[in-house]
């Protein structure tokens, strides 16, 4: 036992001394991990969320009625009133799931023109750190190409007059905010939280087990302490 006591220290001195800490990395290590792990979850992300049922079949991301619309919603649904309800909550997810491929194209974009700079402190951040920062740099872009393909698709379903009347109402007398009142404003800002909550998502958990990054590198990266 006395025998073994040394030598178990000596093996925690010898682990801590290879252990990789951020400081370690080089700054292109650094720089290619994380934008390795930030494609990878984009990617994902997009994969998810834009192909049917994306949205609609997500508990998480389904797009329902904002504000009190969606209370008087479900109850219309359980008084076996919500035909027309379920289809308006159908057509708005749809539309989510067709505006989202957009975005890939443009998330890629932000994340190739991250600096190291700004690698180091999203490494060193909090657990949506990578994600904040795709979201404040590229969620204006996106909400651009977003807006046309929802109001094509909602326009196509034929019910965008409809909502837009009967939510518009609401909003003036306070039920909603006038945000929600348009049907493509709304269902587009649904849409983008949707998109950065699934890569959120996929950001902690290649924080928490680095070994399910996609590369080699992000492994590294990920992995240091």
């Amino acid at each position: 036992m006395r025998r073994i006591a040394p030598l178990l220290a000596g093996l925690l001195l010898s682990a801590n001394a290879f252990a990789l800490s951020l400081a370690d990395l080089s700054q292109q290590d650094a720089s290619g991990g994380l934008k390795d792990a930030l494609s990878q979850g984009a990617q994902l992300a997009v994969q998810q969320l834009g192909q049917p049922g994306g949205f609609g079949d997500d508990p998480e991301r389904h797009i329902g009625l904002p504000g009190k619309l969606g209370k008087v919603a479900k109850t219309m649904k359980a008084m076996g009133m919500g035909g027309e309800v379920e289809q308006l909550e159908a057509s708005m997810n749809q539309a989510a799931e067709a505006a989202v491929p957009q975005a890939q194209a443009l998330l890629l974009e932000a994340v190739r023109k991250m600096t190291v700079t700004d690698a180091k402190q999203i490494l060193s951040g909090s657990q949506d750190a990578a994600t904040r920062y795709l979201d404040r740099s590229s969620r204006e872009q996106i909400r651009t190409q977003f807006l046309p393909i929802v109001k094509q698709e909602t326009d196509r379903l034929g019910l965008v007059q409809k909502y837009n009347a009967f939510a518009g109402q609401a909003a003036s007398l306070g039920a909603i905010n006038a945000k929600s009142a348009n049907l493509e404003n709304y269902v587009t800002e649904q849409a983008l939280d949707g998109l950065f909550s699934v890569i959120a998502e996929e950001e902690a958990k290649i924080r928490e087990n680095p070994a399910g990054a996609a590369s080699s590198l992000a492994k590294k990266v990920f992995g240091a302490r």
